[in-house]
């Protein structure tokens, strides 16, 4: 199995280049590190199927799909992964999108750790930067006085209409502290939630923002 991981984490390697800077490579790694610290508090959890995940859980992400995407099944068949691990790798990735707050049912502790983890590095202050380097990425604006956060939408909603960097926080990012599942999650997240409500406390207070 630690040869199905490294066959794995070479090919996703070259797939995570092609992303902007807010879902490449360093961010795969730093959601690994997340999910080896909750995997220690929960000894019960099988870490290959968790690590597979973090590796394969953005590689055809919708916001980067090209009709030469590789699903995460698709590459582990590629490197000999038999059923059992391809359909439980899977049921894992499945559970990790936000998709406008509509969270798909956790089919597994495997799923609930990958989440937390993908989660973690979506808060606090990497959780800034990423969401400035997507928007910038994109060429959104960094923040809109006239726009209104939407508390409730659809996962098209969602993902279609493009909203300012800062209306961001308030549509995803200050509500995962309250989606975490593990414990250990939740732990980590406290800090990071605390840190994006202070820096935008700052930012409220240097450019007038309010939403």
């Amino acid at each position: 199995m630690e040869q199905l991981l490294l066959k794995c984490e070479q090919k996703v390697h070259r797939i995570y280049e092609e992303f902007d800077a807010s879902h490449d490579f360093d961010h795969i790694e730093r959601v690994m590190r997340n999910a080896k610290a909750i995997c220690q508090t929960i000894p019960e959890a099988d870490t290959i199927i968790v690590q597979l995940a973090v590796l394969l859980h953005d590689i055809d992400d919708p916001k980067y799909r090209t009709a030469d995407s590789q699903t995460p099944k698709d590459l582990l068949t590629s490197i000999g992964a038999d059923f059992e691990t391809i359909q439980r790798v899977i049921d894992a990735i499945d559970s990790v999108s936000f998709s406008g707050g509509q969270s798909k049912e956790l089919k597994s502790i495997e799923g609930a750790i990958v989440r937390d983890a993908d989660r973690l590095d979506a808060i606090g202050a990497i959780g800034i930067a990423r969401t400035f380097a997507f928007g910038g990425a994109k060429g959104r604006k960094l923040y809109d006085k006239t726009e209104t956060a939407r508390l409730s939408m659809t996962e098209e909603e969602y993902r279609t209409k493009e909203t300012a960097s800062v209306t961001h926080f308030y549509e995803k990012l200050l509500l995962l502290k309250e989606l975490m599942v593990t414990e250990e999650g939740k732990r980590l997240a406290e800090e990071r939630h605390a840190f994006m409500v202070e820096f935008l406390a700052q930012l409220d207070r240097e450019v007038g923002l309010e939403l």
